[in-house]
């Protein structure tokens, strides 16, 4: 019976680590773990800690920093595979792993699956002849050599590849090796995998070759497999399913891909993402679970390619967390600031949160590097932030833990004012109106693109008119929408005058407002 040594390449999360390989052993297969040594060393100890006294688990003997597109990354599969083979001389198959990926069939199933199919599985597509390289350097990934890392080490790696092609330094491919290329989600047999290492002992010209090529882990297996086994004995395919986006990005799994994976005629999947736990939990006992069953559909990547065509909505198969609840809740109240004066607004703001105790977010949905607390994921671009924009207010009324919340919001933005107010919860507006100098709006112009250092000034005296029609039209749009709630405070106004909007609009005592409406400079450009 097949019996696995899984080799895992890792360089973080020691209690992930942990739970992957308790989780693998558990059914009698084993694991041997190379963890990048540019980790905190404490990480690696807590590892050893956790898992030395398991028998089925095994460590390389040597360490190394491990970087993307490098040899490293090859080097430290040799080091995990060569530990497995000596460690384990019981094991028939040999399987790569990553720290995200995960069963998605069961020890029982995955065992019979190799027992029936006596054959390696790894992609390997001719190098030259295949389309597997869509962009980018395709040759010279192998007639040049190749000493810095591209992400890294990006001037020096470009400018010795520069340099190379400038005198000519070109090399040959080692003449009895059909270069492959290929996933690097491999699973050999016992016998390719000590004939690979034997390889690599007696050929220090194709090791010095490898070495210095650009990501030789999608070439190095692969072109190694073809050239020791049978291509009867070979299966062109990965047994680890994997999804790439149109932007060659690997898609996430998620909590609610569980059923689809299972579905997969494949014996593992990557990536899950960090935060599925609940699809973390169910694969991890599905491995252990012999009484299984498993219908192979294997629709997987045509239908996620039908529902990614479908728009936005259409990109997962249930809505995220963020989405399952569309109203900020009838109890809580939202406060927003508009004004078309940033800084004035932000003035306000900062004096506003001396004065009271309501958390107070600037322009959430207008400026990408707004500071905002972590919220999932959800706020990092100001595009998904603003496709959720409930979702983000309704996780920081939850983060600050209150029922009451300010933003501030450009006066363009009515389309995101009518949304709010079309919300169950209680909100109001405040408005700051502002006087507009041309200077200020010739500025303005420049900022948003309209108008450049060289542009004349008749293009300019022609452009200010219709620039401070569209300040006023934004304005008018707010007055007409005719928003409950709604309050305004003028900069030809006295501080007197612009407490009494102000109060209201807080909720707070006049002499509180008074505060607020006298911050020193609130109008100055």
């Amino acid at each position: 019976m097949a019996k696995i040594a899984f080799i895992l390449l890792c360089h973080k999360d020691p209690d992930a680590i942990i739970q992957q390989a308790e989780q693998l052993t558990a059914m009698g297969d084993c694991i041997s773990i190379h963890f990048d040594a540019s980790a905190k060393p404490e990480l690696y100890q807590r590892i050893r800690k956790a898992l030395d006294d398991n028998p089925n688990v095994t460590f390389s003997r040597k360490r190394i920093k491990c970087g993307w597109g490098e040899w490293s990354l090859v080097q430290a599969t040799l080091y995990a595979l060569d530990a497995a083979v000596k460690t384990f001389p019981r094991c028939t198959h040999f399987y790569m792993l990553s720290g995200d990926c995960m069963p998605i069939k069961s020890a029982k199933y995955t065992h019979a699956f190799l027992d029936d199919n006596d054959k390696d599985y790894v992609e390997s597509f001719d190098y030259f002849n295949s389309d597997w390289i869509k962009t980018g350097m395709k040759e010279e990934r192998l007639i040049y050599r190749h000493f810095f890392n591209e992400r890294t080490q990006k001037w020096l790696f470009y400018r010795s590849f520069e340099l190379q092609k400038k005198l000519g330094l070109t090399r040959e491919v080692p003449a009895d090796l059909q270069i492959m290329i290929g996933s690097q989600w491999w699973c050999l047999r016992r016998r390719t995998a000590e004939w690979i290492l034997s390889f690599t002992r007696k050929r220090p010209d194709v090791m010095r070759f490898f070495k210095t090529t650009w990501i030789p882990d999608e070439t190095f297996f692969q072109t190694l497999v073809r050239h020791l086994v049978p291509g009867d004995e070979i299966e062109t395919r990965t047994l680890t399913f994997l999804m790439f986006s149109d932007y060659g990005m690997p898609v996430t799994f998620y909590n609610d891909h569980y059923e689809m994976l299972l579905n997969q005629d494949f014996l593992f999947a990557r990536k899950i993402s960090p935060g599925a736990k609940d699809l973390k939990t169910k694969l991890g006992e599905l491995f252990s679970d012999d009484s299984a069953d498993f219908r192979i559909s294997n629709e997987g990547r045509s239908l996620f390619k039908f529902l990614s065509d479908r728009g936005r909505k259409g990109r997962r198969f249930a809505p995220r967390f963020w989405e399952t609840e569309s109203s900020l809740g009838p109890e809580r109240e939202l406060m927003i600031v508009t004004c078309k004066k940033w800084h004035v607004a932000k003035r306000l703001l900062d004096r506003a949160r001396h004065v009271t105790n309501v958390p107070m977010v600037e322009y959430i949905f207008d400026e990408e590097d707004t500071s905002l607390p972590d919220l999932g994921g959800i706020q990092r671009s100001l595009t998904k932030r603003t496709r959720h924009r409930r979702a983000v207010v309704r996780l920081l009324f939850e983060y600050y833990e209150t029922d009451r919340l300010v933003i501030c919001l450009d006066p363009a933005n009515i389309d995101l004012m009518q949304d709010f107010f079309s919300d169950r919860s209680k909100t109001r507006m405040l408005e700051i109106e502002c006087d507009f100098t041309d200077d200020y709006l010739i500025g303005h112009a420049k900022r948003v693109g309209l108008a450049g250092e060289r542009t004349t000034q008749d293009t300019i005296d022609n452009l200010l008119p219709t620039i401070r029609g569209d300040v006023l039209f934004e304005s008018d749009r707010i007055r007409d929408s005719n928003f409950p709630g709604y309050y305004r405070v003028k900069e030809v106004n006295s501080a007197d005058e612009n407490a009494g909007p102000i109060a209201a609009f807080l909720d707070i005592p006049l002499e509180q407002a008074k505060e607020v409406a006298q911050t020193p400079y609130l109008f100055v450009d």
